[in-house]
């Protein structure tokens, strides 16, 4: 089958990792570098748990950015404003340290390859919690880069997040797809997979790094060795 697009989950799906295991090494890392700020432990984690769950609600009205900074200068002022050039520059610099969290592999460069030639468009479609600078950090630790896709989401241009549906409507509007003409690959049996069949899509379950999430759906799985014999096919 000839698909319109392919779309990929990014965490534990093209990269590798535990998902619990990762978050406590970015948080550390996150927190050595905003230290200055007067940021810790107590008072950073909680207020970024709080942005997150302001982007997950978000109604589509703004971009999930301004949803997640409007809620941690809620909590710090409006000074975290002039804070975001160090944020960012924290996922170009020391960001980088929490690949020593994940378990890249040769298979996701290879599996990217092969949906190119297996699909019209292929899609980098990771929850869209972190700025793009950070996408194409983690990108990098699995050998590939944002100019390899036709879409990569993040928190500017994205306006919903997993596991609403219309985040996956969202991506078929901008690029012109017909959803039931699509594939969505990843690792989570909500967000990626019952999610993305509630419009139509084509699902695949990547099982290396599985995240089960309520009731398990109907859908294709395998590893993503699996998965790269499948596209081949």
């Amino acid at each position: 089958m000839k698909y319109q697009a392919i779309l990929f989950d990014m965490d534990g799906t093209l990269v590798p990792m535990d998902n619990d295991e990762f978050t406590r090494g970015y948080f550390g890392l996150l927190i050595k570098a905003t230290a200055h700020f007067g940021y810790t432990k107590d008072n950073l984690i909680p207020a970024m748990w709080k942005g997150v769950e302001a982007m997950v609600r978000n109604d589509g009205t703004k971009p999930n950015s301004e949803r997640f900074w409007a809620v941690f200068s809620d909590i710090f002022g409006q000074v975290v404003y002039d804070q975001i050039p160090t944020f960012d520059a924290f996922y170009k610099g020391d960001f980088h340290k929490a690949k020593a969290f994940t378990q890249p592999t040769p298979l996701s460069k290879r599996a990217v390859e092969l949906a190119r030639e297996r699909a019209e468009k292929v899609v980098v479609a990771t929850n869209p919690f972190f700025p793009g600078v950070a996408i194409e950090a983690r990108l990098s630790w699995g050998n590939l880069s944002p100019e390899q896709f036709d879409l990569v989401t993040d928190y500017d241009n994205s306006r919903y997040c997993k596991p609403n549906p219309k985040y996956y409507t969202e991506i078929c509007e901008k690029l012109g797809l017909d959803p039931q003409k699509c594939l969505m690959v990843g690792n989570n049996t909500k967000e990626d997979i019952w999610a993305a069949q509630q419009i139509g899509m084509d699902t695949y379950l990547v099982t290396d790094c599985l995240i089960e999430e309520g009731e398990s759906p109907e859908t294709k799985k395998g590893t993503l060795a699996e998965l790269c014999e499948y596209l081949e096919k």
